[in-house]
């Protein structure tokens, strides 16, 4: 028995995240990670573009993180019990980092970290409403699993990522459209008296790459703070990848709460929020804080020596320098190779992260305009790649991302291995089971396809 049949007998699936269950490759079974790299139990040796969907932003076992690791282990363990020295030198340079943060705490993931920041936002306006936009994705809770990867028939209306969600809670949830100031300035008008928070991605980076217009992050900014509502910005893709001060630094729009993750730790387990003082005093980790805050990992010694050997190497070496270039060469590259084709391509992304939508373009500014992407060869071309030694997401709508330990050498491979997997897609046709490949779609359209 192999050990992927093995894994489906004690684990649901025989993975430990629904976002790990891929046609065509539910035998996959990865046994080492080094650089940009990852090889499996078939001794199969792959590029790894997908590269956990953007955390190890160094490579993968980035030398310097994993022996500040294993000498954090060494010296310290969970006590669960006051502050550690580590705690402090991280929370000091993510206020210093990130312009929204005064202060900040600790979580182990970003879903915890979004959690925390809507449970705050209504405590502290007392208010019912949560605004999120279509397409964008920030975690497993009730309160925004909704309206990530939908149906064409399932835009315009709550579309849960999951049966088992209470109706009264989706009813709390106002779902928007991407770069649309004007449909923001309505909702304001009609309910701004009960929205608590706006909770947004900058860069929706869970349907690929839509870019935002400095209106539309001007707009939120500006009914946040008419209405007294909370802005939250999302980072936990953006934040570390894009800029040391996230993409809220790049954009000059500063939200009042701020959520990370990912590339703060280069894959540990370790997410954040922080913001304004004022917000983060109502936390109970002050005594008296009536907004429960906890977590027993919260902060572990491991996690945050991750997180500071990283930052160190992120403010010390040239990491965003060379994965930025590398990311215009590979948009660049790939324009040029799907004109040359003569495929219909969007070659999208910004700094290190990039994707192609198979659709006529301008770039899309909204979901409404990826419903155009070519599903098919999307998910096709990918599921080639494989043969290839090249691994990016087969999944709909999924970014690509690139690490410092890659190089051009590694470019040069994608772009090969890039025409001849479109050029075999086009030849033989897409999967036949792309009822599976939209995933974080509706629960009602994943029930069905069942």
């Amino acid at each position: 028995m192999t050990l992927a049949e093995r894994a489906r007998q004690v684990i649901p699936g025989g993975v430990n995240s629904g976002q790990r269950s891929i046609p065509g490759l539910t035998g996959l079974v990865v046994t080492r990670t080094e650089g940009s790299r990852f090889w499996d139990a078939e001794g199969r040796e792959f590029t790894d573009y997908h590269a956990a969907f953007g955390p190890p932003l160094l490579g993968h076992n980035d030398p310097d993180v994993a022996a500040a690791t294993a000498a954090a282990g060494q010296s310290l363990g969970l006590t669960g019990v006051a502050v550690t020295e580590g705690e402090v030198l991280l929370a000091e340079q993510l206020v210093e980092l990130i312009p929204s943060v005064e202060q900040v705490l600790l979580t182990s993931t970003g879903s915890e970290a979004t959690f925390h920041a809507l449970r705050l936002a209504r405590a502290v306006t007392g208010r019912r409403l949560v605004v999120k936009f279509q397409g964008c994705y920030h975690g497993w809770h009730d309160a925004v699993s909704l309206n990530v990867i939908s149906a064409p028939d399932r835009v315009g209306r709550h579309d849960p990522t999951s049966t088992g969600i209470l109706p009264e809670v989706l009813d709390a949830t106002l779902v928007l459209r991407f770069n649309d100031p004007a449909g923001v300035r309505q909702a304001f008008a009609e309910h701004g008296a009960d929205i608590a928070a706006v909770i947004v991605e900058p860069v929706p980076h869970n349907v690929g790459a839509l870019l935002p217009t400095d209106e539309f992050l001007r707009t939120l900014r500006e009914e946040c703070t008419r209405a007294g509502s909370v802005l939250v910005f999302d980072e936990v893709i953006t934040g570390f990848r894009h800029a040391l001060g996230g993409y809220q630094s790049i954009a000059g729009v500063t939200p009042d709460l701020t959520t990370l993750g990912k590339a703060i730790a280069n894959g540990a387990p370790l997410g954040a929020l922080g913001g304004r003082a004022d917000l983060m005093q109502h936390f109970s980790s002050r005594p008296g804080g009536p907004v429960f805050f906890a977590g027993t990992y919260n902060g572990h010694p491991a996690t945050v020596a991750a997180a500071l050997a990283t930052l160190r190497k992120l403010r010390e070496e040239p990491v965003h320098e060379h994965v930025f270039r590398l990311g215009d060469r590979v948009r660049t590259e790939l324009d040029a190779l799907y004109r040359r084709l003569g495929v219909p391509a969007v070659v999208t992304g910004y700094g290190s992260v990039f994707v192609s939508y198979f659709m006529p373009g301008p770039a899309p500014l909204t979901y409404d305009d990826l419903l155009a992407n070519d599903t098919a060869l999307f998910v096709g071309y990918r599921r080639n790649l494989v043969d290839h030694g090249i691994f990016e997401l087969p999944l709909n709508l999924k970014r690509s991302h690139i690490s410092y330990a890659h190089t051009d050498d590694d470019v040069d491979r994608l772009l090969a291995a890039t025409e001849a997997a479109v050029t075999r897609t086009l030849r033989e046709g897409g999967p036949d089971d792309l009822a599976h490949t939209s995933t974080m779609g509706g629960a009602a359209a994943q029930k069905a396809a069942r």
